[in-house]
C-alpha cells in the first residue's frame, strides 16, 4: 500500500508571519504554533497513542492518516479524547490529513449560519488543541473541489472542478444498494427522526460520502470508534470492488484499502448523565457533556450534577459505568495511570471528595487550549491561511486520485488528446 502514497507536500502557514496586515500579535502566534495546549496534549496522549497496523510505510515513507469531525455544535471532551488528542500525539508518525467534515453535517436538518460559524470554530479548536499546520494538512471538506461541485476552483484547477460531481456518482455506481441498507447508523438515525418520510437521501448515502473522503486521499489508516467500524469496512469493500472491476489488469490499484487505527484507552467518553451512552453533541441535555469551551463555572456545575451511583467507595468495576467513565476522564486529564488513580480513589471519602478534584483537573487541562483558541479567534486571517494551504495540498492529492479513477472507468479528461 505504501507505494501508492506520495510524500506529503509540507506547507508552512508561518509564511504570513511577515505580513504587516497581521501585526506583531499575529507574528507571535504564527511563530509559536506549539503552544501549551499542544505540549499538554502530547504528554497526556503518550500513554494512549493509537495502535496502528504496520507502523511506518516502505522505505521511510509515512503512512497516510485521514480523520475529521463534523462541525455540529461545539466540540466536546469526547471529540478531544477520542480523536483530536490522538491526532496531536501521532503527528510525527504519520502523513496526516485532518478535515472539518462540513458536507457530512448537512445530511440532517441544520442552521446554515450556525454551520458556517461552527466550521471555523472547529478548525480553530483543531489548532488550539495542538494540531500543527507545519506537520499536518488541515482543511475544510467543502473547500476541496473534489468534494463539492459548487466550489469555485482557482485558475489551473478546472479539471479537478469538472471531476468533482463525478466522483461520488462513480462510487455510488460501484456500491450495491444492499450494502447501504445494512448500515446500522442509518437505521438508528432514521428511526429517531420525527418524520421518517423527511429523512434525506444524503443520510442514506452518507457512508459513500465517508468512503469518498477516505479513498480520495489514499488514506492507509483511519482512526475509528466502534460506531464507525462498519462504515470503514464498507469503504474497504467499495475500494476492493472498484479495483477488481476497473483496475484488475493495471499495475497499480486505483484505491488503497484503508485499515483501522485503533486507540488503546480513554478513547470512548460516555455521557455525564448516562454512563452507558456515548457523550454526544446531539444530546439535547447540555449537562451530558463537557464542551471544550465551557467556562470553569460551567465545568464545575456539570461535574457537580453528573450522574453517579450509590455504591460505597469509588473504583473501577464492570457494573459501575458512571464510576468507570468519571475515573477514566480523571485519568486522562491528570495523566495518571489507572493504578495510580485506583490508589488515590481509596483515600476518597465519596463522590463529594472526588467531584471537585475532577472539575479542577478538567479546568487545568482545558485552560491552555481555551487561551490558544482566543488568540486564533482574534486573528482570523491566520486561520484562513491555514485552511487555504491545507485545501490546496488536499486538492492536489484528491485530483490525482480522481483522474486515476476516471481513467479506470473509461472516462476522458479535459484537454487529453483523443485516442481511437
Amino acid at each position: 500500500m505504501a507505494s501508492c502514497v506520495a510524500p506529503r507536500c509540507r506547507h508552512a502557514a508561518s509564511t504570513l508571519g511577515s505580513s504587516a496586515a497581521l501585526g506583531r500579535r499575529a507574528a507571535r502566534v504564527l511563530s509559536a504554533p506549539r503552544c501549551a495546549a499542544s505540549t499538554l496534549a502530547d504528554a497526556g496522549a503518550a500513554a494512549e497513542t493509537a495502535e496502528a497496523p504496520g507502523g511506518g510505510g516502505a522505505a521511510g515513507v509515512k503512512k497516510r492518516v485521514l480523520s475529521g469531525v463534523q462541525p455540529t455544535g461545539v466540540l466536546h471532551l469526547g471529540n478531544y479524547l477520542g480523536a483530536i488528542r490522538q491526532w496531536v500525539a501521532n503527528q510525527e508518525s504519520y502523513d496526516n490529513f485532518f478535515c472539518v467534515v462540513d458536507s457530512h453535517a448537512i445530511t440532517q436538518p441544520h442552521d446554515p449560519k450556525e454551520l458556517s460559524q461552527a466550521t471555523y470554530r472547529t478548525a480553530a479548536l483543531y489548532l488550539a488543541a495542538g494540531i500543527d499546520p507545519k506537520r499536518s494538512n488541515i482543511f475544510v471538506q467543502s473547500h476541496v473541489s473534489a468534494h463539492s461541485e459548487l466550489m469555485h476552483s482557482p485558475p489551473g484547477r478546472r479539471a479537478a472542478r469538472l471531476l468533482a460531481p463525478l466522483h461520488r456518482w462513480m462510487l455510488n455506481c460501484a456500491t450495491p444498494m444492499g450494502w447501504l441498507e445494512k448500515m446500522i447508523q442509518y437505521k438508528e438515525k432514521s428511526q429517531r427522526a420525527a418524520n421518517a418520510k423527511s429523512v434525506s437521501v444524503g443520510l442514506f448515502d452518507y457512508p459513500v460520502l465517508m468512503a469518498a473522503d477516505i479513498l480520495l486521499y489514499q488514506a492507509q489508516l483511519v482512526p475509528v470508534g466502534d460506531d464507525q467500524r462498519q462504515h470503514l469496512e464498507l469503504t474497504r469493500d467499495i475500494a476492493r470492488r472498484f479495483n477488481d472491476k476497473y483496475a484488475k489488469k493495471k499495475k497499480r490499484k486505483v484505491f488503497v484499502e484503508p485499515e483501522a487505527l485503533i486507540v488503546k484507552s480513554n478513547a470512548r467518553v460516555m455521557s455525564l448523565q448516562d454512563g452507558t451512552a456515548k457523550m454526544s453533541k446531539s444530546d439535547a441535555n447540555d449537562l451530558s457533556r463537557i464542551n471544550l469551551l465551557d467556562s470553569p463555572d460551567e465545568i464545575r456545575r456539570k461535574i457537580k450534577k453528573c450522574k453517579t451511583d450509590s455504591i460505597k467507595g469509588i473504583g473501577y468495576s464492570p457494573d459501575r459505568p458512571e464510576a468507570n467513565n468519571l475515573l477514566g476522564i480523571y485519568e486522562a486529564m491528570t495523566g495518571k495511570s489507572k493504578e495510580e488513580v485506583e490508589a488515590e480513589a481509596a483515600t476518597w471519602v465519596g463522590w463529594g471528595t472526588f467531584k471537585p478534584l475532577l472539575a479542577d483537573a478538567l479546568i487545568a487541562h482545558l485552560e491552555p487550549l481555551q487561551a490558544r483558541y482566543a488568540e486564533l479567534v482574534a486573528e482570523p486571517e491566520y486561520l484562513a491561511s491555514v485552511l487555504r494551504e491545507g485545501a490546496e495540498a488536499a486538492d492536489e492529492t484528491a485530483s490525482r486520485t480522481l483522474a486515476d479513477a476516471k481513467r479506470a472507468m473509461g472516462f476522458t479528461l479535459p484537454g487529453e488528446t483523443p485516442k481511437f
